[in-house]
């Protein structure tokens, strides 16, 4: 779980203001490449994955009909492949591949000191 309130930053993005929360389970060079891992920040429930050495933060469901994107896979591309109807987004933009017109919901991310930290909208 994350830290309550060890680990909370405010910050400023694109005229955004982020709670930047830090992830407590496991460090940014623990997690495997192309492996996702889904994870509580805060009130919700974000999947992360490196890909090409960046890690990237989203909505670990599907925005169609809400499966567990964790429990798909990675394919070829890099791309999140749903378990329930192979629906395919760029973990980086989380724009949908395979042309249905759905969008994942992508967070902010930062690395500091080993640590991973996930932006929520304040």
């Amino acid at each position: 779980m994350c830290a309550a309130n060890e680990g909370i930053f405010s910050g400023e993005e694109i005229g955004m203001i982020y709670t930047w929360i830090r992830i407590e389970e496991f460090l940014a060079d623990d997690l495997p490449e192309h492996q996702m891992r889904e994870v509580m920040v805060g009130e919700k429930l974000i999947g992360l994955v490196k890909k090409g050495g960046s890690i990237y933060a989203f909505a670990a469901r599907c925005p169609h009909q809400s499966a567990k994107l964790c429990e798909g896979w990675i394919d070829a591309q890099g791309r999140i492949v749903c378990p329930l109807h192979s629906y395919r987004f760029d973990p980086v933009n989380g724009r949908n591949i395979s042309g249905e017109g759905y969008k994942l919901k992508t967070y902010p991310l930062e690395i500091r000191d080993g640590y991973i930290y996930v932006g929520l909208i304040v």
